[in-house]
Protein backbone atom coordinates (compact mmCIF):
# COMPACT_ATOMS: atom_id res chain seq x y z
CA UNK A 1 0.00 0.00 0.00
CA UNK A 2 1.10 3.50 -0.73
CA UNK A 3 1.61 5.71 2.28
CA UNK A 4 -0.61 8.76 2.43
CA UNK A 5 1.52 11.86 2.28
CA UNK A 6 0.96 14.29 5.13
CA UNK A 7 0.12 17.77 3.87
CA UNK A 8 2.73 20.35 4.78
CA UNK A 9 0.99 23.54 5.83
CA UNK A 10 2.24 26.66 4.09
CA UNK A 11 3.52 29.46 6.32
CA UNK A 12 2.63 33.08 5.71
CA UNK A 13 3.92 36.49 6.73
CA UNK A 14 2.73 38.82 9.46
CA UNK A 15 1.17 42.26 9.13
CA UNK A 16 4.48 43.51 10.55
CA UNK A 17 6.40 41.98 7.65
CA UNK A 18 3.94 43.48 5.17
CA UNK A 19 4.28 46.92 6.77
CA UNK A 20 8.08 46.70 6.68
CA UNK A 21 8.11 45.60 3.03
CA UNK A 22 5.69 48.34 1.96
CA UNK A 23 7.70 50.95 3.88
CA UNK A 24 11.00 49.91 2.29
CA UNK A 25 9.49 49.90 -1.19
CA UNK A 26 7.84 53.30 -0.70
CA UNK A 27 11.10 54.74 0.63
CA UNK A 28 13.03 53.36 -2.34
CA UNK A 29 10.61 54.81 -4.89
CA UNK A 30 10.48 58.14 -3.04
CA UNK A 31 14.23 58.59 -2.71
CA UNK A 32 15.27 57.23 -6.12
CA UNK A 33 12.35 58.19 -8.34
CA UNK A 34 12.31 54.70 -9.78
CA UNK A 35 9.52 52.12 -9.88
CA UNK A 36 9.53 48.92 -7.88
CA UNK A 37 7.43 45.85 -8.56
CA UNK A 38 8.60 43.63 -5.71
CA UNK A 39 10.94 43.76 -2.76
CA UNK A 40 12.87 41.24 -0.69
CA UNK A 41 13.22 41.85 3.05
CA UNK A 42 14.53 39.91 6.02
CA UNK A 43 12.33 38.60 8.85
CA UNK A 44 13.46 38.04 12.45
CA UNK A 45 12.94 34.30 11.95
CA UNK A 46 15.47 34.34 9.12
CA UNK A 47 12.91 33.48 6.43
CA UNK A 48 13.18 35.93 3.49
CA UNK A 49 9.99 37.64 2.38
CA UNK A 50 9.50 38.59 -1.27
CA UNK A 51 6.51 40.90 -1.55
CA UNK A 52 4.70 42.19 -4.62
CA UNK A 53 4.26 45.97 -4.54
CA UNK A 54 0.72 47.16 -5.26
CA UNK A 55 -1.29 50.39 -5.63
CA UNK A 56 1.60 52.87 -5.90
CA UNK A 57 0.63 56.52 -5.42
CA UNK A 58 3.16 59.34 -5.76
CA UNK A 59 3.01 62.77 -4.16
CA UNK A 60 5.36 65.75 -4.20
CA UNK A 61 7.25 64.55 -1.13
CA UNK A 62 5.72 61.14 -0.53
CA UNK A 63 5.07 57.70 -2.01
CA UNK A 64 2.38 55.30 -0.85
CA UNK A 65 2.19 51.62 -1.75
CA UNK A 66 0.74 48.37 -0.45
CA UNK A 67 1.59 44.73 0.18
CA UNK A 68 -1.14 42.10 0.36
CA UNK A 69 -1.19 40.01 3.52
CA UNK A 70 -0.67 36.30 2.87
CA UNK A 71 -1.28 34.23 6.00
CA UNK A 72 -0.40 30.95 4.31
CA UNK A 73 -2.61 28.12 5.57
CA UNK A 74 -3.38 29.87 8.85
CA UNK A 75 -7.04 30.96 9.27
CA UNK A 76 -6.03 34.56 9.91
CA UNK A 77 -8.83 37.11 9.47
CA UNK A 78 -6.35 39.61 8.01
CA UNK A 79 -5.46 37.28 5.13
CA UNK A 80 -5.76 39.11 1.80
CA UNK A 81 -5.89 42.57 3.38
CA UNK A 82 -3.79 45.35 1.88
CA UNK A 83 -1.19 46.82 4.22
CA UNK A 84 -0.18 50.31 3.09
CA UNK A 85 2.77 52.49 3.98
CA UNK A 86 3.06 56.12 3.00
CA UNK A 87 6.63 57.38 3.35
CA UNK A 88 7.11 61.13 3.43
CA UNK A 89 10.22 63.33 3.53
CA UNK A 90 9.66 65.56 6.56
CA UNK A 91 13.02 67.25 6.14
CA UNK A 92 16.38 66.57 4.49
CA UNK A 93 17.22 64.87 1.22
CA UNK A 94 19.13 62.15 -0.61
CA UNK A 95 22.25 62.24 -2.74
CA UNK A 96 21.44 59.24 -4.91
CA UNK A 97 23.82 58.63 -7.80
CA UNK A 98 23.41 54.88 -8.47
CA UNK A 99 21.35 55.21 -11.65
CA UNK A 100 21.57 51.54 -12.66
CA UNK A 101 21.56 49.97 -9.23
CA UNK A 102 18.95 48.52 -6.92
CA UNK A 103 19.56 48.44 -3.16
CA UNK A 104 20.57 45.12 -1.64
CA UNK A 105 17.46 43.48 -0.24
CA UNK A 106 15.20 45.19 -2.79
CA UNK A 107 14.19 43.75 -6.11
CA UNK A 108 13.17 45.54 -9.30
CA UNK A 109 11.84 43.33 -12.09
CA UNK A 110 12.26 40.36 -9.72
CA UNK A 111 16.02 40.71 -9.13
CA UNK A 112 17.20 40.79 -5.54
CA UNK A 113 20.32 40.44 -3.41
CA UNK A 114 21.31 39.92 0.21
CA UNK A 115 20.82 42.72 2.73
CA UNK A 116 23.68 45.03 3.78
CA UNK A 117 24.47 46.00 7.37
CA UNK A 118 21.92 48.35 8.95
CA UNK A 119 22.45 52.06 8.31
CA UNK A 120 23.72 53.72 11.49
CA UNK A 121 23.80 57.41 10.47
CA UNK A 122 22.73 59.47 13.48
CA UNK A 123 21.40 62.18 11.14
CA UNK A 124 18.51 59.93 10.05
CA UNK A 125 15.22 59.84 11.95
CA UNK A 126 12.35 57.51 11.04
CA UNK A 127 8.96 58.27 12.53
CA UNK A 128 6.34 55.51 12.55
CA UNK A 129 2.61 55.99 13.08
CA UNK A 130 -0.69 54.35 12.24
CA UNK A 131 -3.41 55.59 9.92
CA UNK A 132 -6.75 54.22 8.77
CA UNK A 133 -7.56 50.76 10.10
CA UNK A 134 -4.62 50.62 12.52
CA UNK A 135 -5.80 50.71 16.12
CA UNK A 136 -4.67 53.13 18.80
CA UNK A 137 -3.84 52.09 22.37
CA UNK A 138 -6.08 53.54 25.09
CA UNK A 139 -5.27 51.22 28.04
CA UNK A 140 -2.04 50.26 29.85
CA UNK A 141 -0.45 46.82 29.80
CA UNK A 142 0.05 46.39 26.06
CA UNK A 143 3.20 46.34 23.93
CA UNK A 144 2.84 50.06 23.17
CA UNK A 145 2.09 52.91 25.60
CA UNK A 146 -1.27 54.64 25.65
CA UNK A 147 -1.73 57.02 22.73
CA UNK A 148 0.56 55.12 20.37
CA UNK A 149 -0.60 53.36 17.24
CA UNK A 150 -0.99 49.62 17.88
CA UNK A 151 2.14 48.78 15.90
CA UNK A 152 4.09 46.44 18.13
CA UNK A 153 7.79 46.77 18.90
CA UNK A 154 9.09 44.04 16.56
CA UNK A 155 7.21 45.40 13.49
CA UNK A 156 8.45 48.89 14.39
CA UNK A 157 12.01 47.61 14.48
CA UNK A 158 11.53 45.79 11.15
CA UNK A 159 10.15 48.94 9.50
CA UNK A 160 12.99 51.05 10.83
CA UNK A 161 15.72 48.61 9.82
CA UNK A 162 14.39 48.08 6.30
CA UNK A 163 13.92 51.81 5.67
CA UNK A 164 17.39 52.53 7.06
CA UNK A 165 18.84 50.20 4.42
CA UNK A 166 17.21 52.38 1.76
CA UNK A 167 18.52 55.53 3.44
CA UNK A 168 22.03 54.10 3.45
CA UNK A 169 21.78 53.15 -0.21
CA UNK A 170 20.52 56.59 -1.27
CA UNK A 171 22.69 58.51 1.24
CA UNK A 172 19.61 60.12 2.73
CA UNK A 173 20.04 62.46 5.71
CA UNK A 174 17.00 63.87 7.46
CA UNK A 175 13.58 62.79 8.72
CA UNK A 176 11.20 60.29 7.11
CA UNK A 177 7.73 59.42 8.34
CA UNK A 178 6.09 56.04 7.71
CA UNK A 179 2.32 56.03 8.04
CA UNK A 180 0.95 52.46 8.16
CA UNK A 181 -2.68 51.91 7.23
CA UNK A 182 -4.89 48.85 6.73
CA UNK A 183 -8.26 50.09 5.44
CA UNK A 184 -9.97 46.74 6.02
CA UNK A 185 -8.83 46.88 9.64
CA UNK A 186 -11.70 49.14 10.68
CA UNK A 187 -14.19 46.30 10.20
CA UNK A 188 -11.81 43.43 10.96
CA UNK A 189 -11.15 44.85 14.44
CA UNK A 190 -14.72 43.96 15.43
CA UNK A 191 -13.79 40.28 15.08
CA UNK A 192 -10.72 40.58 17.34
CA UNK A 193 -10.06 41.17 21.04
CA UNK A 194 -8.89 44.73 20.31
CA UNK A 195 -12.02 46.60 21.48
CA UNK A 196 -11.90 44.73 24.78
CA UNK A 197 -8.19 45.43 25.19
CA UNK A 198 -8.68 49.15 24.69
CA UNK A 199 -7.32 49.29 21.12
CA UNK A 200 -9.73 51.48 19.17
CA UNK A 201 -10.19 52.24 15.50
CA UNK A 202 -8.62 49.19 13.91
CA UNK A 203 -6.42 46.12 14.18
CA UNK A 204 -2.90 45.74 15.54
CA UNK A 205 0.25 45.38 13.45
CA UNK A 206 1.77 42.27 14.99
CA UNK A 207 4.43 39.63 14.66
CA UNK A 208 7.45 38.59 16.69
CA UNK A 209 9.07 36.39 14.05
CA UNK A 210 7.70 38.03 10.90
CA UNK A 211 6.31 34.66 9.85
CA UNK A 212 2.80 33.25 10.40
CA UNK A 213 2.94 29.62 11.49
CA UNK A 214 -0.32 27.82 10.56
CA UNK A 215 -2.72 27.16 13.43
CA UNK A 216 -0.21 28.56 15.89
CA UNK A 217 -1.00 27.52 19.45
CA UNK A 218 1.55 30.09 20.53
CA UNK A 219 -0.60 32.86 19.08
CA UNK A 220 -3.65 31.69 21.04
CA UNK A 221 -1.65 31.51 24.25
CA UNK A 222 -0.19 34.95 23.62
CA UNK A 223 -3.73 36.36 23.31
CA UNK A 224 -4.56 34.98 26.77
CA UNK A 225 -1.34 36.43 28.17
CA UNK A 226 -2.11 39.86 26.72
CA UNK A 227 -5.60 39.87 28.25
CA UNK A 228 -4.22 38.88 31.65
CA UNK A 229 -1.51 41.51 31.39
CA UNK A 230 -4.06 44.23 30.63
CA UNK A 231 -5.99 43.30 33.79
CA UNK A 232 -2.80 43.31 35.86
CA UNK A 233 -1.68 46.65 34.44
CA UNK A 234 -5.12 48.02 35.37
CA UNK A 235 -4.29 47.42 39.03
CA UNK A 236 -6.31 44.25 39.61
CA UNK A 237 -4.95 41.70 42.09
CA UNK A 238 -7.57 39.06 41.26
CA UNK A 239 -8.70 37.78 37.86
CA UNK A 240 -11.84 36.03 36.65
CA UNK A 241 -11.34 33.52 33.82
CA UNK A 242 -13.84 31.60 31.68
CA UNK A 243 -13.02 29.08 28.95
CA UNK A 244 -15.50 30.55 26.46
CA UNK A 245 -18.40 32.83 25.68
CA UNK A 246 -20.88 30.57 27.52
CA UNK A 247 -19.06 31.21 30.78
CA UNK A 248 -18.87 34.93 30.21
CA UNK A 249 -22.57 35.07 29.29
CA UNK A 250 -23.37 33.04 32.41
CA UNK A 251 -21.55 35.58 34.57
CA UNK A 252 -23.56 38.39 33.03
CA UNK A 253 -26.88 36.56 33.30
CA UNK A 254 -26.46 35.01 36.76
CA UNK A 255 -24.43 37.65 38.57
CA UNK A 256 -24.75 40.81 36.47
CA UNK A 257 -20.98 40.72 36.03
CA UNK A 258 -19.35 42.84 33.33
CA UNK A 259 -18.00 40.21 30.94
CA UNK A 260 -15.39 42.64 29.64
CA UNK A 261 -13.67 42.28 33.02
CA UNK A 262 -13.19 38.55 32.54
CA UNK A 263 -10.49 36.79 30.53
CA UNK A 264 -11.31 34.11 27.97
CA UNK A 265 -8.87 31.19 28.19
CA UNK A 266 -10.40 28.83 25.60
CA UNK A 267 -9.23 25.27 26.33
CA UNK A 268 -5.96 26.33 27.95
CA UNK A 269 -7.00 26.17 31.60
CA UNK A 270 -3.63 24.98 32.92
CA UNK A 271 -1.71 27.56 30.91
CA UNK A 272 -4.04 30.32 32.13
CA UNK A 273 -3.32 29.35 35.75
CA UNK A 274 0.43 29.41 35.05
CA UNK A 275 0.26 32.80 33.36
CA UNK A 276 -1.89 34.35 36.10
CA UNK A 277 0.52 33.08 38.73
CA UNK A 278 3.56 34.31 36.82
CA UNK A 279 2.00 37.79 36.48
CA UNK A 280 1.53 37.99 40.24
CA UNK A 281 -2.26 37.74 40.60
CA UNK A 282 -3.28 36.73 44.12
CA UNK A 283 -6.48 34.91 43.17
CA UNK A 284 -8.04 33.39 40.07
CA UNK A 285 -11.71 32.49 39.73
CA UNK A 286 -12.46 29.93 37.02
CA UNK A 287 -16.07 29.91 35.82
CA UNK A 288 -16.72 26.85 33.68
CA UNK A 289 -19.46 24.73 32.14
CA UNK A 290 -19.77 21.15 33.32
CA UNK A 291 -18.81 19.98 29.81
CA UNK A 292 -15.39 21.59 30.20
CA UNK A 293 -14.70 21.22 33.90
CA UNK A 294 -15.70 17.55 34.08
CA UNK A 295 -12.47 16.98 32.13
CA UNK A 296 -10.53 19.02 34.70
CA UNK A 297 -11.90 16.67 37.39
CA UNK A 298 -9.76 14.00 35.70
CA UNK A 299 -6.66 16.22 35.69
CA UNK A 300 -7.05 17.30 32.04
CA UNK A 301 -5.75 20.87 31.71
CA UNK A 302 -6.19 21.30 27.95
CA UNK A 303 -9.87 20.56 27.38
CA UNK A 304 -9.88 20.54 23.56
CA UNK A 305 -11.60 17.45 22.18
CA UNK A 306 -8.54 16.53 20.15
CA UNK A 307 -6.68 16.04 23.44
CA UNK A 308 -9.25 13.44 24.47
CA UNK A 309 -12.91 13.17 25.42
CA UNK A 310 -13.53 11.52 28.76
CA UNK A 311 -16.56 13.56 29.86
CA UNK A 312 -19.13 10.83 30.29
CA UNK A 313 -16.65 8.33 31.75
CA UNK A 314 -15.65 10.83 34.44
CA UNK A 315 -19.26 11.79 35.13
CA UNK A 316 -20.28 8.13 35.40
CA UNK A 317 -17.36 7.38 37.75
CA UNK A 318 -18.36 10.21 40.10
CA UNK A 319 -22.00 9.09 39.94
CA UNK A 320 -21.00 5.56 40.97
CA UNK A 321 -19.11 7.02 43.94
CA UNK A 322 -22.27 8.94 44.80
CA UNK A 323 -24.26 5.70 44.89
CA UNK A 324 -25.53 5.27 41.32
CA UNK A 325 -26.44 1.78 40.19
CA UNK A 326 -25.20 0.08 37.05
CA UNK A 327 -28.19 1.07 34.92
CA UNK A 328 -27.71 4.76 35.78
CA UNK A 329 -24.00 4.55 35.01
CA UNK A 330 -24.72 2.88 31.68
CA UNK A 331 -27.25 5.58 30.84
CA UNK A 332 -24.68 8.26 31.60
CA UNK A 333 -22.11 6.57 29.36
CA UNK A 334 -24.59 6.59 26.47
CA UNK A 335 -25.21 10.35 26.76
CA UNK A 336 -23.89 12.71 24.12
CA UNK A 337 -23.79 15.81 26.33
CA UNK A 338 -23.17 16.46 30.01
CA UNK A 339 -26.45 18.42 30.11
CA UNK A 340 -28.22 15.16 29.26
CA UNK A 341 -26.18 13.50 31.98
CA UNK A 342 -27.40 16.00 34.58
CA UNK A 343 -30.99 15.21 33.56
CA UNK A 344 -30.35 11.51 34.28
CA UNK A 345 -28.74 12.38 37.63
CA UNK A 346 -31.76 14.52 38.51
CA UNK A 347 -34.10 11.62 37.77
CA UNK A 348 -31.98 9.39 40.03
CA UNK A 349 -31.82 12.01 42.78
CA UNK A 350 -28.03 11.99 42.60
CA UNK A 351 -27.14 15.39 41.15
CA UNK A 352 -26.14 17.17 44.38
CA UNK A 353 -23.90 14.40 45.69
CA UNK A 354 -22.36 13.68 42.28
CA UNK A 355 -21.54 17.35 41.76
CA UNK A 356 -19.94 17.51 45.20
CA UNK A 357 -17.63 14.67 44.19
CA UNK A 358 -16.91 16.17 40.75
CA UNK A 359 -16.20 19.56 42.28
CA UNK A 360 -13.84 18.14 44.90
CA UNK A 361 -11.83 16.60 42.07
CA UNK A 362 -11.92 19.81 40.01
CA UNK A 363 -10.61 21.88 42.92
CA UNK A 364 -7.91 19.30 43.67
CA UNK A 365 -6.71 19.45 40.06
CA UNK A 366 -6.76 23.27 39.96
CA UNK A 367 -4.89 23.57 43.26
CA UNK A 368 -2.33 21.01 42.15
CA UNK A 369 -1.64 23.05 39.02
CA UNK A 370 -1.54 26.31 41.00
CA UNK A 371 1.00 24.74 43.37
CA UNK A 372 0.42 27.44 46.02
CA UNK A 373 1.49 30.17 43.60
CA UNK A 374 -2.06 31.56 43.33
CA UNK A 375 -5.29 30.99 45.25
CA UNK A 376 -7.98 29.25 43.19
CA UNK A 377 -11.76 29.71 43.28
CA UNK A 378 -14.26 28.07 40.95
CA UNK A 379 -17.91 28.07 39.85
CA UNK A 380 -19.26 25.03 38.01
CA UNK A 381 -22.50 25.54 36.10
CA UNK A 382 -24.95 24.09 33.57
CA UNK A 383 -26.68 26.14 30.88
CA UNK A 384 -29.96 24.41 31.77
CA UNK A 385 -29.69 23.86 35.52
CA UNK A 386 -27.61 26.87 36.63
CA UNK A 387 -24.93 26.71 39.34
CA UNK A 388 -23.96 23.14 40.16
CA UNK A 389 -21.16 23.83 42.64
CA UNK A 390 -18.98 26.71 43.81
CA UNK A 391 -16.03 27.27 46.10
CA UNK A 392 -16.57 29.23 49.36
CA UNK A 393 -14.96 32.47 48.20
CA UNK A 394 -16.16 32.51 44.58
CA UNK A 395 -19.16 34.82 44.91
CA UNK A 396 -17.31 37.18 47.27
CA UNK A 397 -14.62 37.52 44.63
CA UNK A 398 -17.26 38.30 41.99
CA UNK A 399 -18.80 41.00 44.18
CA UNK A 400 -15.41 42.55 44.88
CA UNK A 401 -14.60 42.72 41.18
CA UNK A 402 -18.06 44.06 40.29
CA UNK A 403 -17.50 47.01 42.62
CA UNK A 404 -14.21 47.96 40.89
Amino acid sequence: MEKTKKKVLRHGFTTGSCAAAASAAAAYMLLTGREMKEILIDTPKGVPFTAEILEVTRGEKSVKCAVRKDAGDDPDITNGSLVFSEVTVVEGGARWEHAEEVPSGASNEGKGASSPKPYQDSDVEIRIDGGEGVGRVTMPGLDQPMGNAAINSVPRRMIREEVLKICEFTDFHGVLSCLISIPAGVNLAKKTFNPKLGIVGGISVLGTSGVVEPMSMRALLETIRVELNVRKAGGYENVIVAPGNYGRDFLKREYGYDIDKSVKCSNFIGDAIDMAADLGFQKMLLVGHIGKLIKVSGGVMNTHSREGDCRMELLAASALLAGADGDTARSLLSCVTTEDGITILNEAGLTERTMEIVFEKVMAALEKRADERIEMECILYSNVFGVLAKSPGAEDMLRENTLD
